[in-house]
């Protein structure tokens, strides 16, 4: 699967598309097969190095926690939630700015039929 990476410190410029193996659901998660993500402007601080004292990075990092999706796929333990749900939410994985992504159930909800991706 593809997903957004970075290697150091930066602006936009330090972004790479790269190949990367596809996350499995572990226990009370979802993998969601994302259609639609965003990024907020404290992400995007973590990105350029000013929140490194508080949010630390480790690198290789993916970007992006917002996300709105299909499950693909769920974790053992998972009851409130079934493959073909459409969702949103978030991950605290820094990695919606992928083809896919693992989230814990109490960070999405069903999306709203009204909201559009």
């Amino acid at each position: 699967m593809k997903a957004v990476k970075f290697e150091k410190y930066g602006s936009v410029d330090v972004l790479k598309l790269e190949e990367i193996p596809r996350p499995t659901a572990k226990a009370n998660q979802v993998l969601i097969k994302v259609k639609a993500a965003g990024i907020n402007p404290g992400e995007a601080s973590i990105r350029e190095g000013w929140l490194d004292k508080m949010f630390p990075t480790t690198f290789p990092s993916g970007e992006g926690s917002d996300l709105a999706g299909v499950i693909e796929e769920i974790g053992d333990g998972v009851t409130n939630f079934k493959v073909g749900d459409e969702v949103l939410g978030f991950t605290n994985n820094r990695g919606s700015h992928a083809e896919y992504v693992v989230a814990d159930t109490d960070k999405i909800v069903p999306r709203p039929a009204n909201v559009p991706w």
